[in-house]
């Protein structure tokens, strides 16, 4: 019998000298081996090496970064909020005022009256309420349609979808404004919501996320189940797209929220929007920059509260989308 096959005690080494744990561990690693060679040393490797999915810190120079970025991004809205509290004379003034004055309070009460600043909220919050719903719908339901669906020139309808992105707005603003008159939709929020109730880019979007993130295999599943089309969009796309829908509704909010070209043109000062109401303030010989700049932070608090309430759930569904299981 080979001598590295005799049985022995554990506690007994060759030669009759007492062995010791260590020894018994290093022989246990040379047995599961095969081979003659002992690898002393691995355990504590092993264990040293289990230190690297430790969380790691930022240093000094990450925080300084961080603190730069962060007062560069907030340095706009404080200076609105300084600008809407002083009164045209100070600010035109140098060097210009660098903290708050004692004029907020009128100043918004100014802007509020002077711009109808309460319908404008209204009609801005439902007007880009309904078109980011009906872009995230639309968009999610086109975008599954290119990603897995298969249908006769679907790569040329894709093309010509991403082509609209190349065609400027302002060229097809004559036959809109046209058709909308032709519909007696002048001055009404519908004028506003239709022609943008879904865009390529949310199209484009969405594709190119259910491309990667839906597998196949989970939707053939669910048609062997018996699951019709409705319900696989309804119980599979959706909650695998939930996501990129939270994103792409981010993102359209903000846009419909800050659109001012085609509804300074459909609407007028009686039936406004934010942006459009904005316009009606600062007119006269001087315009009056402190009450313009209230005006703009009465459009700007909206969005803060709103990125406030559902920031976490934005961030926690892009998260939750960026990790594989």
């Amino acid at each position: 019998m080979p001598a590295t096959l005799r049985r022995r005690t554990p506690g007994s080494r060759p030669g009759g000298r007492p062995g010791t744990e260590a020894d018994d561990a290093t022989e246990g690693h040379t047995r599961a081996d095969g081979t003659g060679t002992a690898r002393r040393g691995r355990g504590p490797r092993l264990r040293k090496a289990g230190g690297a999915g430790r969380q790691l810190h930022a240093g000094p120079f990450a925080y300084a970064v961080l603190v730069l970025f962060t007062v560069g991004s907030l340095f706009p809205l404080v200076w609105t909020a300084i600008a809407a509290s002083r009164d045209n004379q100070r600010l035109a003034e140098t060097p210009p005022p660098f903290w708050f004055g004692g004029n907020l309070f009128a100043n918004l009460t100014t802007a509020w009256q002077d711009a109808n600043m309460g319908k404008a909220l209204v009609n801005t919050v439902f007007v880009a309420g309904c078109i980011t719903l009906s872009t995230v719908l639309f968009a999610t339901l086109a975008g599954y349609a290119f990603a897995k669906l298969r249908f006769r020139a679907k790569n040329l309808l894709l093309m010509m979808v991403i082509g609209t992105m190349m065609v400027p707005p302002q060229l097809s603003v004559v036959p809109l404004f046209m058709a909308v008159a032709e519909l007696e939709w002048t001055n009404q929020l519908q004028a506003v919501i239709l022609p943008m109730m879904v865009n390529a880019f949310g199209v484009f979007f969405m594709r190119q996320y259910l491309t990667g993130a839906l597998p196949t295999e989970l939707i053939e599943a669910a048609r062997v189940d018996g699951a019709h089309s409705l319900r696989i969009v309804w119980h599979v796309v959706f909650p695998v797209a939930r996501p990129a829908m939270a994103v792409l509704g981010m993102l359209t909010f903000v846009l419909a929220w800050n659109e001012f070209f085609w509804p300074i043109i459909a609407l007028t000062q009686d039936n406004p929007t934010v942006q459009v109401a904005l316009t009606g303030l600062g007119r006269g010989y001087i315009p009056d920059e402190s009450v313009i700049m209230a005006g703009a932070l009465l459009g700007t608090l909206p969005l803060l509260i709103a990125f406030t309430l559902f920031g976490k759930q934005i961030v926690g569904g892009v998260m939750q989308g960026a990790v594989k299981g």
